[in-house]
């Protein structure tokens, strides 16, 4: 009797917490990230195939890192404590608004962060690591095929461990790293409440 009770109630609040979808949100962040997509792609096919290989790995590297340190960030906003942040930001504490505003648009902003940048990253740096391949496998005359499996175990690799620890170390630390991002971002960004 007492579980039928207790089922009961949890769909009550389930009912009460579930939020509709936004369609123009939906909408917006799909044409955002198509956008963004474009650029990082454009920007990997305008200037993968006129660098080195040292360079290449820059930068193929930089887009893996993009994408944990935004996944970590993603993680952060949406498992922080909103508490301390009011708190702060009633004293005044630089970056305390940021972070209320962040905690409390956490659905979008894990999106953004979680999905558009860090997924799209994920897809830049596939992409840098076929031209790489390319070019690793003519520089030392070694199978295509061989090169290209070993630099994409490589970069999926080394994405899924670097995501697997960022998610750990945000959800051990969320609260701090929501913070110390937010006072990074209060430079460049206010909110009014």
């Amino acid at each position: 009797m007492e579980d039928r009770e207790f089922i009961k109630n949890i769909k009550k609040m389930e009912a009460k917490n579930k939020k509709k979808t936004n369609k123009g949100w939906v909408l917006l962040i799909t044409f955002i990230s198509l956008i963004i997509s474009i650029i990082f792609s454009l920007l990997c096919e305008l200037f993968m195939p006129t660098v080195n290989i040292i360079i290449g790995l820059i930068i193929m590297f930089s887009f893996i890192l993009l994408g944990i340190a935004f996944d970590i960030l993603g993680v952060s906003v949406t498992i922080a404590e909103i508490s301390p942040y009011h708190s702060m930001a009633a004293k005044k504490v630089r970056g305390a608004k940021v972070a209320v505003k962040l905690k409390q648009n956490n659905s979008k902003i894990s999106t953004i962060f979680c999905d558009v940048i860090g997924d799209i990253s994920g897809i830049v740096s596939g992409s840098a690591g076929v031209y790489l391949s390319i070019k690793i496998s003519s520089l030392l005359n070694i199978n295509a095929l061989i090169v290209s499996l070993l630099v994409t175990g490589m970069i999926s690799s080394i994405t899924i461990g670097g995501k697997a620890i960022g998610k750990t170390f945000a959800i051990n630390n969320g609260t701090t790293i929501l913070y110390n991002f937010s006072k990074m971002l209060s430079i460049f960004y206010n909110p009014k409440k």
